[in-house]
């Protein structure tokens, strides 16, 4: 299976449309899939089993928050090496990756396992939910090395272009998932019931089944990525890979901490308001993590884009990609939004009784807040070009400053004058100060000159004349030869 130009050379819009259908529908899939199996265990096994489900989670989806920086790291830098036609280059960056990414999970699966109790206790775990929680945590920690090689495999055939395979195997695993549950939890025939431990169990069948499948379905097609007998002493780990593997992809990770972080604290100020105004939170916020899937879709996609053409030296596209991905940002989540709005008190009437007096808080908190998604998407897409060179921190110190310096102060401090106000109106200031500082950076900063590797400056762009029927501008002066074929370098 030979790399795929279209990245580089297809359509920007339907290329790019056709590139994040797939990521949003995974986005899409593991959210349902939570959520079904959260309804198995919480209408069936009790309270206490979900609580020990929750806590794990929350340790679970700090693990691969940490590990998403340097999978990205990853896609970013095959990315770029596949732009550039430099197949050997990107199948360094795989073994390296492999290597790294089997020694972390597997560590983590061993230190997650042994010291499992001191982390539930750790977290104030409740006493009746604890017991369950241990036997759930550790067989996900069993599960981890499958889910962390899992989400690296995905990650780097997206960024060799490739986001439909990962779809149809997120597909099969969430199929899986689902359909074991049941059977695993209750038992069925010669199955025994497990409880608690058959649903941790059926994620772990599901995660090793798919990604078995996928490895098999890659060798057959010969995936011009994978590693074969004579290139295995690729595995040996290369310094400069695996060190921009870890400063690349840190920061990348920390931006996960940092929007993870400020969401514990704001639960925290939320609940100082009582049961009501925190049930209207919740189910509100159930509603903006499905509003802001197609902006983290486009946003990754835009990365994986951005990626090869850059490799490419196509500089021009890098700048109509992230155009074209803003269009879209705007149109998908304003799509959504105005649903939302349309149809406010029915979908919260989903999550609460139609007679509640939380929905009246919550459809209040959806008036205020729904709308800065938009905002918040154009800085998503903003990042995902960005980080696309290497250029890493601004995107996480642009986080920081909006979230921790702005909103949560914000609403801190305007509490004992506004009340819970200072909370919802929050939102949209953070996001209008998100917006402003990553356009700004978009515009002024140094993110063009950044770079993931130390690589030699590209000596020819690769691709062909834009795809949009009309020839674009050059960016600077140099690239005025190159103007008749449509291809524009980095400027020097």
């Amino acid at each position: 299976m030979k790399p795929d130009a279209r990245l580089t050379t297809g359509p920007i819009g339907r290329t790019l449309l056709m590139f994040s259908l797939p990521v949003l529908g995974s986005n899409i899939l593991q959210s349902l899939n939570a959520s079904i199996n959260s309804v198995w265990v919480g209408r069936y096994l009790g309270e206490a089993a979900l609580t020990a489900t929750s806590n794990a989670n929350i340790i679970l989806f700090f693990l691969l928050g940490v590990v998403f920086g340097i999978s990205m790291a990853n896609t970013i830098m095959i990315g770029q090496a596949v732009g550039g036609r430099d197949i050997e280059e990107a199948r360094r960056v795989v073994g390296t990756s492999t290597t790294f990414f089997v020694g972390l999970s597997v560590l983590a699966a061993v230190l997650g396992f042994v010291f499992t109790p001191h982390i539930l206790a750790a977290m104030h775990t409740p006493d009746d939910a604890t017991p369950l929680a241990i036997i759930y945590l550790r067989i996900i920690f069993i599960a981890l090395p499958f889910m962390y090689f899992y989400n690296f495999v995905m990650m780097t055939l997206r960024g060799a272009g490739d986001s439909r395979t990962p779809f149809y195997f997120m597909l099969l695993s969430v199929v899986l998932d689902v359909v074991l549950n049941p059977v695993l939890i209750f038992g069925v025939g010669p199955i025994p019931p497990l409880g608690i431990a058959g649903s941790a169990l059926a994620t772990l069948i599901a995660q090793l089944t798919s990604l078995a499948a996928m490895i098999g379905l890659l060798y057959r097609r010969r995936h011009f990525l994978l590693l074969h007998r004579e290139q295995l002493a690729l595995l040996r780990p290369d310094m400069a890979i695996l060190r921009a593997l870890v400063m690349k992809g840190l920061p990348m990770g920390l931006q996960m901490v940092v929007i993870s972080s400020s969401a514990i604290v704001m639960m925290s100020l939320v609940n100082t308001y009582g049961s009501r105004t925190t049930a209207a939170y919740g189910v509100a916020s159930q509603l903006w993590t499905y509003v802001q899937m197609p902006a983290l879709a486009v946003g990754a996609s835009v990365s994986s884009m951005v990626a090869q053409n850059v490799g490419a030296g196509l500089w021009v596209r890098v700048a109509r990609v992230t155009q074209v991905g803003m269009l879209f940002n705007m149109l998908m989540t304003g799509a959504l939004v105005a649903l939302v709005y349309v149809f406010n008190r029915h979908s919260l009437g989903l999550f609460l009784g139609e007679d509640s007096v939380a929905i009246e808080i919550a459809q209040h908190i959806n008036n205020v807040v729904l709308w800065s998604f938009i905002l918040f998407g154009f800085t998503i897409v903003v990042f995902g070009a960005v980080r696309a060179t290497g250029a890493v921190m601004a995107p996480l110190v642009i986080l920081f400053v909006s979230m921790w310096l702005i909103r949560l102060p914000f609403a801190w401090l305007l509490g004992p004058h506004i009340g819970a106000e200072s909370i919802w109106w929050s939102f949209p200031l953070g996001s209008v100060v998100s917006v402003l500082l990553s356009f700004g950076y978009y515009r002024y900063g140094n993110w063009r000159r950044s770079h993931i590797l130390p690589v030699a400056p590209h000596p020819e762009a690769v691709g062909n004349a834009p795809d949009t029927s009309m020839g674009v501008p050059c960016e600077d002066a140099d690239a005025g030869a190159e103007a008749d074929e449509g291809v524009a370098r980095q400027p020097s």
